[in-house]
């Protein structure tokens, strides 16, 4: 089923777009940084723009880099939460020169469905495994910890895996397994041991560099990521020898799960559908789509494509 989606998430609202920015609040403190997809003209006057507690400006030398430019008084780290079924998962939020946050809050629409899938192979006797690749700060990561998951989180850059460990320790949880290496490495390595995950994550840039200077480009390398993953997730249940799952279903529903995010521009969902099904097989349910927010004008913004299965 394709499908647009926008979380709930009180600690996040998008304010304006347009003229290729967005001007966001987090919590208490509104940003303006650079968003290529809004093409269109703002509704809000300058002035109104002008007030940001923190804006990006992008370094002339460098399509990627730049500095922020804060008000008195402003903090360059401070703290949101998500409410997850009455559980609050606590996120840093820090200004980088590549300006992200450290957080995309679009994504808690995905932190929604991985929780609700990890209770689901509880309620059918199963202690789910999740694995999260190119896994950032960590907010999918909460999600299934807080759900009970044996959880395991790989990201390439040392920094990054110890600022997911902060948000974990805000997020009064513990007893996540931390990876720091290159992900397509870590996924060869475990399907040469055989292991076995009830659900994947994977939020691959479009590139980037691994631990030890591997190189990642996303239309090179996607196709492996996936035929490795398909043989990292658990197959998809017996229905004849199935337990009951929850509220009478049989435990068929409820045995594998995997989450696919694309941020490249000119990559859409159905192209992220035809590369997973080609590695992993029709799936019993299925979800793809844009991941979006809405100003407070009515302008609605894309942030990413994304593709969800369960089995």
């Amino acid at each position: 089923m394709q499908e647009q989606l926008t979380p709930l998430f009180g600690d996040y609202e998008l304010i304006d777009t347009g003229n290729f920015e967005k001007l966001e609040r987090f919590g208490r403190y509104v940003t303006r940084r650079p968003e290529p997809q809004a093409i269109w003209r703002p509704s809000l006057p300058e002035k109104e723009w002008q007030r940001a507690d923190a804006a990006f400006l992008r370094d002339a030398r460098s399509d990627e880099r730049g500095e922020w430019r804060l008000r008195p008084g402003v903090p360059d780290r401070w703290t949101v939460g998500y409410d997850l079924c009455g559980k609050t998962l606590r996120m840093r939020l820090g200004l980088t020169s590549f300006k992200h946050v450290g957080l995309f809050p679009e994504q808690a629409a995905n932190w929604d469905f991985i929780y609700d899938n990890c209770r689901r192979l509880q309620a059918a006797g199963k202690m789910p495994r999740v694995l999260n690749l190119f896994a950032y700060t960590g907010g999918a990561t909460l999600a299934a910890r807080a759900a009970g998951a044996e959880t395991t989180h790989v990201d390439s850059v040392k920094q990054v895996v110890t600022w997911a460990r902060e948000n974990m320790e805000a997020s009064g949880l513990d007893g996540v397994r931390w990876i720091v290496e290159d992900a397509l490495k870590f996924v060869q390595r475990e399907v040469r041991r055989g292991n076995r995950y009830h659900g994947i994550i994977l939020d691959p840039p479009a590139y980037g560099r691994g631990a030890n200077g591997e190189k990642w480009i996303l239309e090179d390398n996607i196709c492996e990521m996936l035929e490795c993953c398909a043989q990292l997730l658990e197959p998809a249940a017996d229905a004849d020898s199935a337990a009951p799952g929850r509220d009478g279903e049989n435990g068929a529903h409820a045995s594998a799960f995997l989450v696919l995010n694309l941020y490249s521009m000119g990559l859409s969902s159905t192209l992220a559908r035809t590369a997973v099904r080609q590695a992993f097989g029709a799936p019993r349910e299925e979800q793809w789509g844009e991941l979006c927010f809405t100003d407070r004008s009515g302008k609605q913004l894309p942030l990413g494509t994304y593709y969800r299965f369960t089995r």
